[in-house]
């Protein structure tokens, strides 16, 4: 599968979304964006990249995101202020969002050039008073010299020359002012988005091989491994124990459930898996510990690493209970030299 070619309006990852399923999709996990997810309900991947630039301390402390979430559901008026300024405000039903719908309005309304309307987005990023005070006279009525005194190449008319009315040109100005203290860049807000939805489409359409992909990187960090092992069984998605035979390295997909990877084991490092997995490459598969000692080199898995294998259950499949540890007292129980090449001596064995 190519994830570069999915398509941007899957039904089945906004229906994931819109119940606030995040947990393991980029940027949309947190508790506070679940919560959002649910009430914007969003149905196409305008209205991710639109959540990205709003969940923001700013957007979120001003009322703005509810404002949206309002809007786009039909209980507040959208409001495009004119008909020229739809095509740039309709995917954020009337909000002004991003840092290029404030150059896009410059353009439209005034007629700046993109290098003067991007000098207007960087002077509002930066809040610098005498600046914008200068941009909001060229805004309403145009300019044809620079901040210094020098003529301009390109003149900017201003919108009142445009036609606009007197009135309407300074509240867009108000309104770009405010809106630019909390505006976001929209190419990187989209790209942070498109991420976000292949994650979830992956999640929606093949969620066993996209959650053991997920386990496997974050493997070495307990607390997301609980917390997405969790995530399966919310989705039905069995996840089986450690076994000694059938585990590999890393978490695998199986026709329906996930085998729990040797390298999540805590206190089981990458060096005592390849080493497992040769042997069994080589010799096939383990059957009993006593078996395993003769096989393995005791060097790498040492007691440590065998003591964590059985509290995960990894022997389950071969030994349990009582029978376990008769077969972990007759390994220690035997003399120097005798489990075969894999060990060393049997002090060694279960260091």
């Amino acid at each position: 599968m190519d994830i570069n070619a999915i398509p941007l309006n899957d039904q089945a990852t906004f229906e994931i979304l819109s119940r606030g399923e995040g947990i393991g999709v980029f940027q949309l996990e947190s508790s506070g964006m679940r919560s959002i997810l649910k009430e914007l309900k969003p149905n196409a991947f305008e209205d991710i990249v639109a959540l990205v630039a709003l969940y923001r301390p700013g957007p979120l402390g001003s009322g703005m995101v509810e404002d949206f979430i309002q809007r786009k559901h039909g209980q507040t008026r959208v409001d495009y202020f004119h008909p020229d300024l739809e095509p740039i405000l309709r995917e954020t039903y009337g909000v002004i969002l991003y840092q290029e719908q404030v150059m896009m309005i410059a353009r439209v309304m005034a007629g700046y050039t993109l290098g003067q309307a991007d000098s207007l987005r960087k002077a509002m990023g930066k809040k610098i008073t005498k600046i914008m005070t200068m941009h909001r006279e060229w805004f309403v009525n145009g300019t044809g010299v620079d901040e210094k005194g020098n003529p301009l190449k390109s003149p900017i008319p201003g919108a009142v020359a445009r036609g606009y009315d007197r009135q309407l040109a300074e509240k867009m100005f108000d309104l770009m002012e405010y809106f630019a203290g909390y505006g976001f860049n929209k190419s990187h807000s989209a790209a942070y988005a498109l991420v976000s939805y292949q994650t979830a489409y992956l999640k929606a359409n093949y969620p066993v091989e996209y959650m053991a992909a997920l386990l496997t990187s974050v493997r070495d960090n307990t607390d997301k491994v609980v917390l997405y092992i969790e995530e399966c069984r919310r989705m039905g998605i069995q996840v089986l124990p450690p076994d000694i035979n059938q585990s590999r390295e890393n978490f695998t997909a199986l026709e329906g459930p996930i085998r729990f990877g040797l390298a999540a084991v805590k206190n089981v490092g990458l060096n005592a898996v390849q080493e497992m997995m040769q042997a069994r490459e080589k010799g096939g598969a383990f059957t009993s510990f006593s078996d395993f000692c003769s096989r393995v080199d005791p060097r790498v898995a040492n007691r440590r690493v065998l003591e964590s294998l059985v509290k995960a259950g990894a022997w389950m499949p071969l030994v349990t209970g009582h029978s376990f540890w008769q077969h972990w007292t007759q390994v220690w129980n035997m003399p120097p030299g005798s489990r075969g090449t894999g060990s060393r001596a049997r002090s060694t064995c279960l260091i």
